[in-house]
């Protein structure tokens, strides 16, 4: 078995969707490292709902989720988009394998009863990962996960990614449509730690989906991730570059005392 680096990567929905560079980026880093890929989907999702008459609305960046809109999650998320995805790697060569956070009970999720059938996540159970990867493939994971009474819930991709990381003890990397956390007056922010991302959370400068990224991040340095780095990822060095380059993104790591 390899003793090479073990990298939770979240792919963005709208950084692969139709970006073929952005997979031969995947593909060059799994030479390099044991890959767990985490994908999200949401403009996709949203698109798909917005054909079948369903209302999308989102609050502090997560997507309202009833029953309908849940159905269409698993379908778009756990189906069309973790099926393409699988489909696009394994013709790039790299043995890529689909599931979801349901799967062998990999993501718990808590349900937050506000946004309906939406989750955190509470733990993560990464048996069926550590499976698949000492077997040499790489796991795909849709975005869902399971409450404490078996039901499906719509998870946010960050929050899984950062369960996994967590539960790994891995390097994490959130890939994303911008190059890292911005400042007020626009320029990336090379480091955070908790209290600036949370002032910046506070005062509006980190706002939108760019929470649920942040507040992922400094959660997976707690529960035990080596490293959070949050980077643009939208060619095929984007992802490299985040792992070898620390001027690359923004990242977030433990306090050392």
């Amino acid at each position: 078995m390899t003793t090479a680096e073990l990298v939770v990567v979240k792919l963005g929905g709208e950084t692969f969707a139709a970006r073929q560079d952005a997979l031969h980026g995947v593909v060059e880093a799994a030479a390099r490292h044991r890959l767990v890929l985490v994908h999200g989907g949401g403009k996709r999702l949203s698109a798909w709902l917005e054909r079948l008459g369903i209302e999308t609305r989102f609050e502090g960046g997560l997507r309202v989720t009833d029953g309908a809109a849940l159905e269409g999650a698993v379908a778009v998320l756990g189906g069309v988009i973790n099926t393409e995805l699988v489909a696009a790697l394994s013709s790039l060569g790299l043995p890529a394998v689909g599931l979801t956070g349901a799967d062998g009970g990999l993501i718990v999720a808590e349900r937050l009863p506000h946004l309906g059938h939406v989750g955190r996540v509470v733990e993560a159970l990464p048996r069926v990962i550590e499976a698949l990867v000492d077997g040499g493939l790489v796991p795909v994971v849709a975005p869902l996960g399971i409450d404490e009474t078996g039901a499906i819930c719509n998870v946010n991709a960050d929050d899984v990614a950062a369960g996994l990381a967590a539960a790994l003890s891995a390097r994490l990397v959130l890939l994303t449509d911008t190059d890292g956390v911005r400042s007020a007056d626009g320029r990336t922010v090379d480091r955070l730690d908790e209290p600036l991302a949370e002032a910046m959370i506070e005062g509006g400068t980190i706002s939108g989906g760019m929470i649920p990224k942040v507040r992922g991040a400094l959660a997976a340095l707690r529960a035990g991730s080596r490293e959070v780095i949050i980077a643009e990822g939208r060619d095929a060095a984007s992802l490299v570059r985040a792992l070898e380059d620390p001027s690359f993104g923004t990242r977030f790591a433990p306090r050392t005392r």
